[in-house]
Order: C-alpha cells, then sequence, then structure tokens
C-alpha cells in the first residue's frame, strides 16, 4: 500500500481557528447569555439562508427538525421554554418559568444543564423525512442533527461561548417538559453559557 504525505494544512484561516477552539465546556459562569449571542447560535442551528436553503443539509429538503430553547438566564427574555421559529427568526414562548431543573433531572442529573443560562433541545417530527425515505429516513435525520451539533459548538466558539453536546437523557421526560408527542425524536441537548 502507498500512503501519500499530504500538504500541511493551512491552520490560520477563519474556518481552522474555529475549528482548532471547538472544544466541550461543562462549567458555565453566571453572567445572563445576551440575546445578540442566543440569536446568532440560533441561525447556526437551523436558520434560513434564502428560500431554497437552510444553514445546514437535510435529505431532500425535508427539514424535520425542530429547536426548542430553555431559557434560565438571558439578557431581555423572560425565563421559560421556546421555540424556534425559523422562517420569522423568533422564539415562540411555548411555557413561562425556569424549567432549567427539570430538564437536568432528565438529562441524569448533569450539572451544566441546571447551570446554564440557556440549553437548546433539538427535537424531529420525524415523519417529514420518514414519510419520503422510509425507515432510511431515520439515518437522514441523525446525519442532520449531527451537522446542527457541529454548528451550534462553531457558532459558540465564535461568540467566545462554551457548549456540550448531551446525548444522554430520558427522551420521554424531555418531550413532556416540552409536550411533543409520539411523533417526535428527542436528539440533543446543548447547554450554551460563557466558559469558567
Amino acid at each position: 500500500m502507498s500512503a501519500y504525505k499530504l500538504p500541511e494544512p493551512d491552520k490560520t484561516t477563519s474556518l481552522s481557528q474555529l475549528l482548532i477552539r471547538r472544544k466541550s465546556i461543562r462549567k458555565f459562569r453566571r453572567e445572563p447569555l445576551k440575546l445578540t449571542d442566543l440569536s446568532r447560535i440560533l441561525w447556526a442551528t437551523y436558520g434560513i439562508i434564502d428560500k431554497k436553503r437552510r444553514v445546514v443539509p437535510s435529505a431532500g429538503a425535508t427539514y424535520p427538525m425542530e429547536i426548542y430553547v430553555f431559557v434560565r438566564n438571558v439578557e431581555n427574555m423572560k425565563p421559560g421554554i421556546y421555540k424556534y421559529v425559523e422562517n420569522e427568526h423568533s422564539l415562540l414562548l411555548i411555557k413561562e418559568g425556569d424549567y432549567s431543573k427539570e430538564l437536568a433531572r432528565a438529562c441524569l442529573d448533569q450539572s451544566w444543564v441546571r447551570e446554564a443560562p440557556v440549553n437548546i433541545v433539538i427535537t424531529a417530527y420525524y415523519e417529514k423525512t420518514t414519510g419520503w425515505y422510509g425507515e432510511r429516513g431515520f439515518r437522514y435525520i441523525y446525519m442532520e442533527a449531527g451537522h446542527i451539533g457541529q454548528n451550534i459548538y462553531l457558532a459558540s466558539a465564535e461568540s467566545g461561548l462554551g457548549t456540550v453536546a448531551v446525548g444522554a437523557f430520558k427522551d420521554e421526560e424531555i418531550a413532556s417538559l416540552i409536550g411533543l408527542g409520539e411523533e417526535y425524536l428527542v436528539l440533543y441537548v446543548f447547554p450554551i453559557g460563557l466558559p469558567y
């Protein structure tokens, strides 16, 4: 077998620098998150570029994801559970109040979920994709969630914030907190805040 030595990558580009800074953060300061930072991160999560494209690829442009935001401490926002409305780039209040303790309990008592000023919860209305692709659609949904997760990491790094991908949780408890039915998958939780 032959091996080819590759040229050294340019690590000075903006993307390279973000990739280098991207890491999992599990300790957050008590300071509130800026609304402008939350806006930027949500756009990077599932925002719209134009009528045909979003910031992440989706199998057959089915876009099954629904993004929920558990707000504990964001400037000029009431604590609550919000749904990201990507077509309007806005947040719709679903439930008022601080649900960070309940979310942390559903995430097997991971303290960083409780302490973060914001948690982004990625869910999927899976029939939008499986209705078209059958059972294979589940693979495409998980791929799309991965694209979203990396965008959250990079947007957080760009803003000087930290996050960590949380996959250990009780799906039914989070779905119940949000008010989702059985036709939804809960895929990821991302606590976000200023790192220590």
